[in-house]
């Protein structure tokens, strides 16, 4: 049935890239969707996350850099830019590029009025580009001992007296997501910190008059914050960090999935997969005798996690979360730096997932790997599949391209629309309209592992603009 159309098709999906386009509606409180599983606007438009890493925002670039970053974010189609109060690196005692440190007191954590006012111009920087700023209080080295420059300023008090500062401080702005953890668990061996986060909590949402919504950082691995607090009330969103020490093909999908089946229902999604240009080889060596992460790697992770069912995800580069330039000591033998990082190919794709999802309805998506009736494969071959609610659509990403055979049983049409998705051009090619015998057989030309793509079947019916736009 056309299967010569398809490996031609699929031929031309290698002539162009497309540049995206963005236009962010402006940024109002964030809700849950009714299914529990994703973020939408208060008109019920759906949310979706494509965040990027900007941990050391506030504390190591002026004005100028900061708006440079996060221009170039907008462009690319990022909305919510992940920054710390109260940043990883000596954030407490050394000062930002204006001179300025975050507290006049560390010990009774006593605001300096000149830090924060660039926090607060930044965060208006952001408003205006109709981005959300996922506002970390502190990175979890000012909590947690176990690491890091610290210093631990943190109790259950003081936690609260600033997360009642914060709070009110950003009280009125309709950009905020707030991110508590910083990189720690809240909780391990026979140490819990979660009294303290908790006071952080109760302090920004008694500041923002309980407007505040609420997601973790937690550390690399398997452990999501669903296992530790789930069902802390405060916490809206559950996250994980597939990150960058488990080499490749990490089985981030296992993870949402686990996430997806709590009860009660909360969105989730991985806020660190491997960054673009980190070096694979695992904490703490982190040398680069295994190579690098590349924006093939950084695509897999994220669609896989995304069709898993997140409600979105964070992209990250090396260079630029810890904006390494010629006046920073570089961090775990970072490439570049971070002005010539912010265009790497894999800063581009995120955002071809994310007009991709946006492209369809996306608030009933619900993965469904049975979709993939042949060439289903496993770790860096492991294929993912969706479909939506309302029997329009489904859509299955092959890592490796390869043979493959996919269910349209759940597409309740006589007639049905394939399309091929290229994810690192950003580029759909229709195979046309075909009779739904229940199966769809197809192939590729150009076979093998880095030509990765989508299939999307969709109801004829429907009309629904070409994927991606």
């Amino acid at each position: 049935m056309g299967k010569a159309a398809l490996l031609l098709l699929l031929g031309l999906l290698q002539l162009n890239t497309v540049i995206a386009q963005f236009d962010n509606p402006m940024p109002a409180p964030l809700h849950v969707s009714s299914n529990g599983h994703y973020l939408q606007y208060q008109d019920g438009k759906p949310f979706f996350w494509l965040g990027d890493t900007g941990w050391e925002l506030f504390h190591r670039l002026t004005k100028e850099e900061i708006l440079k970053y996060l221009n170039n974010r907008h462009d690319k189609g990022f909305n919510v830019i992940h920054a710390v109060v109260l940043a990883e690196f000596d954030g407490l005692r050394k000062p930002n590029r204006y001179g300025d440190r975050p507290f006049i007191d560390n010990i009774n954590v006593v605001p300096n009025e000149n830090y924060f006012s660039l926090v607060d111009w930044t965060v208006e920087k952001a408003l205006e580009l109709k981005m959300y700023m996922g506002l970390l209080p502190t990175w979890g080295d000012k909590v947690t001992p176990n690491w890091g420059d610290g210093p631990v300023v943190f109790t259950e008090t003081t936690a609260y007296n600033y997360g009642l500062f914060i709070g009110k401080r950003y009280s009125k702005y309709p950009n905020i997501i707030w991110i508590l953890g910083g990189d720690r668990p809240p909780m391990r061996d026979s140490m819990d910190w979660r009294p303290i986060w908790r006071a952080m909590a109760k302090g920004i949402k008694e500041g923002t008059g309980g407007r505040a919504l609420f997601t973790y950082h937690t550390w690399g691995g398997p452990l999501s914050t669903s296992q530790q607090i789930h069902n802390e009330q405060w916490l809206s969103i559950n996250t994980m960090q597939s990150g960058h020490g488990g080499g490749h093909d990490v089985p981030v999908w296992e993870w949402i999935t686990r996430d997806r089946k709590l009860v009660p229902a909360k969105p989730t999604l991985d806020a660190e997969p491997n960054y673009e240009d980190h070096p694979v080889n695992p904490w703490p060596k982190w040398d680069s005798a295994n190579g690098y992460f590349n924006s093939y790697d950084v695509r897999k992770q994220c669609y896989r996690s995304v069709f898993a069912g997140a409600c979105g995800v964070t992209y990250g580069h090396h260079a630029v979360w810890q904006f390494y330039s010629a006046r920073e000591e570089k961090i775990n033998h970072a490439d570049r730096f971070w002005t010539e990082a912010i265009d790497r190919p894999g800063a581009f794709q995120v955002g071809f997932l994310r007009k991709l999802i946006e492209s369809r309805p996306s608030l009933g998506r619900i993965p469904d790997n049975s979709i993939i009736l042949e060439g289903q494969g496993d770790k860096d071959e492991k294929a993912i599949a969706f479909r939506d609610a309302d029997s329009t659509y489904l859509m299955a990403y092959f890592p490796v391209a390869k043979e493959f055979q996919l269910s349209t049983d759940g597409i309740k049409s006589d007639n049905i629309r394939i399309w091929l998705y290229n994810p690192a051009l950003g580029k759909a090619i229709s195979f046309g309209t075909i009779q739904n015998l229940g199966t769809f057989r197809g192939g590729v030309t150009t076979k093998g592992k880095e030509q990765d793509l989508v299939v999307i079947v969709e109801d004829a019916s429907k009309n629904f603009k070409e994927p991606g736009k």
